[in-house]
């Protein structure tokens, strides 16, 4: 049965939710600060920027960031160190319009975009012959679907998901409606009504970036703009064809599902324990405290190390 019980434990000061969820973005850590950029042009006459951290190995961990971050965030950063140290190389990979450049098209990005992810995967098979994917947040969302839908790379061997909202109706409302988020939430819609109006400058005849900077709710602004830019019908229709949670049934890998239970962005649809009691494949840890992409302890950042742990268990096991 695939349901961890989880060794992070926290000093009694450090077991708040937000707090972690602050500390995890604000406190300094040791990061990868030479890593090599690319271009990735795509089909479509848009293009990816990537940044690969190399040292050497012949294995391949991708990571894939949240919402409105980037491959230089610093837990990005500070994972693909300690993940060289574990026998990794990573390609940190951006979202269209998040690697500080905005993307050629219309569309930008979303929580159940894996095009994008399977033109990484694919350019990055051709050097590496094992690979691992890693998401944080919307892109742990991403990669469990991706993992679900069927089609994976056969040069993929194991996978984890951190903080991940995979019921995205749910997240939604708890970001719009839990009184304590409403910090995040503001940083979150003033991030998005910048891009919103930077692509109302690109295509002014397709989008109306009218009152954006107005909006005060994940469900307003999925509706306006990431639904119809992105050919869903509603927020609705875009929140049900993306979460990942209609996917972990079929998941054909090993993949580790990391969510605090005192994460402010989930609600309890995030925590799919009856999926991972049905599918040997999924791994699901929940520990008490860690708040979102947070996790620290007494040595600093837990998931730097639970994660390059976990994936080298599944390989030691695979061989």
């Amino acid at each position: 049965m695939p349901i961890l019980e989880s060794r992070f434990q926290p000093p009694f000061y450090l077991r708040n939710g937000h707090l972690q969820t602050i500390l995890g973005a604000i406190l300094p850590r040791r990061a990868r600060s030479d890593m090599v950029t690319e271009r990735l042009e795509l089909p479509d006459g848009d293009f990816l920027d990537l940044d690969w951290a190399k040292a050497g190995h012949r294995r391949l961990a991708i990571l894939s960031h949240g919402l409105e971050g980037s491959s230089k965030n610093s837990d990005i950063r500070g994972l693909s160190l300690a993940l060289n140290h574990a026998g990794w190389d990573t390609l940190a990979w951006n979202f269209r319009g998040c690697s500080g450049e905005s993307n050629r098209s219309l569309r930008f990005y979303h929580s159940g975009e894996t095009g994008d992810l399977t033109s990484v995967i694919n350019h990055a098979a051709r050097t590496y012959p094992s690979l691992a994917l890693v998401g944080f947040s919307l892109g742990g969302n991403m990669i469990l679907k991706y993992l679900g839908e069927g089609g994976v790379h056969p040069s993929i061997q194991v996978a984890v998901a951190v903080s991940a909202p995979i019921d995205l109706a749910s997240s939604a409302r708890a970001l719009d409606r839990r009184p304590g988020n409403q910090i995040y939430l503001r940083r979150f819609m003033k991030s998005l009504a910048a891009k919103v109006e930077a692509k109302a400058f690109q295509f002014p005849n397709e989008i109306d970036a009218t009152g954006v900077r107005d909006i005060r709710s994940f469900s307003i602004f999925d509706d306006r703009y990431t639904a119809r830019i992105h050919g869903f019908r509603d927020a609705e229709d875009y929140w049900q064809q993306s979460s990942a949670i209609g996917y972990l049934n079929r998941l054909p890998i090993p993949a580790l599902l990391l969510n605090a239970k005192d994460d402010p962005f989930l609600s309890p649809e995030s925590f799919p324990y009856d999926e991972a009691h049905k599918n040997s494949c999924l791994f699901l840890e929940t520990p008490d405290a860690g708040g979102h992409l947070g996790f620290v302890d007494g040595r600093g950042f837990w998931i730097e190390r639970r994660i390059p742990e976990f994936l080298n268990q599944i390989l030691a096991k695979a061989t």
